[in-house]
């Protein structure tokens, strides 16, 4: 991967104080929510598909998986391992990520135990409150009261998820970006990860709105074993 490529990476990566939004390099910037129809998939086996090509299968054949509905996540498949696997929107994003409304993002992720209990829910209940209408003001409003009335779940040690699916869209243009593992650490500040240094492979990308910090760490294999080309060029 060139110092370029990693430049972009870093400057796109933000998806969800979490996972889902790497804009890429100019992206359009979506004001408002587009019609809701169009953040869904054209059918719940291709969300299923897309959610389970996150993880390689050995994890994600016995996770819990959920698919996007009118009123938010449900469950799709019964999980067995602890691991859940859903296909991440747009406002999954950083409240400051320009990729916050795209209707085409498709974060195919899949969170391991801790991450299920203590980050999955903020996913949720942004898919919530987006498909309920609130405007992204609201949605910092409520926030921030959580937050100030420490209600606000927080990552315990080990939260961690996969992003290696190969049909995941992360970007304003088509653009798979690398695999990746992302680990969700509490009101930690990039220097204790020594991410975005020079040669350091640990990246955080937009951030700011909620304590949960996202150390990105791309991998050299996608979910199916096969090599990622990218990171060599």
């Amino acid at each position: 991967m060139t110092r370029k490529q990693l430049a972009v990476g870093i400057a796109a990566l933000g998806l969800m104080s979490s996972a889902a939004g790497l804009a890429g390099a100019g992206a359009a910037s979506y004001v408002s929510m587009a019609p809701a129809q169009q953040y869904m998939m054209a059918s719940s086996a291709k969300e299923i598909a897309l959610a389970r090509s996150a993880a390689p299968v050995s994890i994600s054949r016995d996770a819990e998986v959920l698919v996007l509905g009118t009123h938010g996540y449900e469950t799709a498949v019964k999980g067995k391992n602890g691991f859940v696997c859903l296909v991440e929107r747009s406002w999954d994003a950083d409240f400051n990520d320009p990729v916050f409304w795209n209707p085409t993002i498709r974060g195919a992720d899949c969170l391991n135990p801790e991450a299920a209990k203590s980050v999955l829910p903020h996913f949720r209940e942004r898919a919530e409150w987006a498909l309920s209408g609130l405007s992204k003001a609201d949605m910092i409003a409520k926030t921030k009261a959580e937050i100030a009335a420490n209600s606000y779940v927080l990552p315990g040690p080990g939260a961690v998820a996969f992003m290696l699916s190969k049909e995941q869209r992360l970007a304003a243009e088509p653009d798979h970006w690398h695999p990746h593992l992302m680990f969700f650490v509490a009101n930690a500040s990039d220097a204790t990860w020594g991410a975005n240094l020079a040669g350091s492979p640990v990246m955080t990308g937009v951030s700011g709105s909620d304590p949960i910090t996202t150390f990105l760490v791309p991998v050299g294999k996608w979910s199916d074993g096969t090599p990622d080309a990218g990171m060599h060029k």
